[in-house]
């Protein structure tokens, strides 16, 4: 009875807390480390602020698709968020130790921005789709009323799902070891740690990326296939110009966002995988809410004329 009654010990004290590797795997360059990845927070805190102050305050800003671009911000800074400021501590202190709560917690936030990234990307390729292909209907289809209950409803869909989803995952027993090859608490490295047969996790963790990624990944792209149709068919080169180019900054983001994330949670698993996805994460967690505001802001003359307001605006206020 004793043996059993330890091994019961080992299993409870190894469900209690998890120790997050990170990059523990290249110690020279822990310091360095810190410093590119503060700077990256500090540039994207900065970044998504400042859109998130000028679609709000501007007055030839207050269109669908700015309303649409400053909730994306505010939404890439709650992403960041929840990853950066953990894996910040644990380079600076090199703790890395997790409890299960707080390793939980920031599972069902990750998960939870996410998906609202993807069906808030998904929102503003329809609001290109009816400003391209029906511009007499656009005022009164993407009114002001319309455009927040989309908002709304993009925050509200995935929670209870992503919640449930969590709550699952953490009521599996964890009696391998409690260490997880990640720099945050996703899926995969979790479900890697995980006693007995995980196969109706893993098939639920597939169903939730193929309705929460794929589906919506597809809705684009046939969003902008008859957005392309329909640039094609203007007779002006200037005309299509335009047009083109009030779409290819929200291609770039969905380019990044949702190639990364796809190849991360569709693509079969391996027992060597984890630099992969540690690698691939970073695409989507850190990289892509840093570079969105300077994709929207150096190809949007709209956005830049703002912001050359802004900086007279912000000197006048020093003075």
């Amino acid at each position: 009875m004793e043996p059993q009654k330890y091994l019961v010990n080992v299993n409870l004290t190894s469900m209690m807390e998890f120790v997050l590797l990170g990059f523990s795997d290249i110690p020279n360059l822990q310091m360095f480390l810190f410093v590119i990845f503060l700077f990256t927070y500090v540039i994207t805190l900065m970044g998504n602020g400042t859109i998130i102050l000028i679609t709000g305050t501007d007055q030839t800003l207050q269109t669908p698709m700015y309303f649409f671009l400053g909730n994306l911000s505010f939404l890439e800074i709650c992403y960041v968020s929840a990853t950066l400021p953990r894996m910040l501590i644990n380079l600076w202190t090199q703790k890395r130790h997790i409890s299960l709560f707080a390793c939980a917690t920031q599972m069902s936030f990750v998960l939870i921005f996410g998906n609202i990234e993807c069906l808030l990307l998904t929102v503003m390729a329809y609001d290109r789709y009816v400003a391209i292909c029906s511009p007499l209907h656009y005022p009164l289809v993407m009114n002001h009323k319309i455009c927040v209950q989309l908002v709304a409803a993009c925050w509200v869909t995935g929670v209870p799902i992503e919640i449930g989803q969590t709550s699952q995952i953490f009521s599996l027993p964890f009696c391998r070891s409690k260490q997880i090859n990640h720099y945050f608490c996703d899926i995969p490295p979790v479900l890697k740690l995980a006693c007995g047969d995980t196969f109706l996790n893993e098939m639920l963790v597939f169903t939730v990326a193929v309705l929460f990624v794929m589906v919506p990944f597809l809705l684009i792209l046939g969003s902008y296939s008859r957005i392309t149709s329909t640039i094609l068919k203007l007779p002006s080169a200037t005309g299509r110009a335009k047009a083109f180019s009030t779409c290819s900054s929200h291609v770039m983001v969905v380019t990044l966002f949702f190639g990364s994330a796809i190849v991360t949670y569709l693509r079969p698993k391996s027992k060597n995988s984890s630099r992969t996805d540690k690698f691939l994460s970073l695409f989507y967690t850190v990289v892509t809410p840093m570079l969105n505001p300077l994709i929207y802001t150096l190809r949007n003359k709209d956005v830049l004329t703002a912001l050359r307001k802004l900086i007279p605006s912000c000197r006048a206020l020093e003075a």
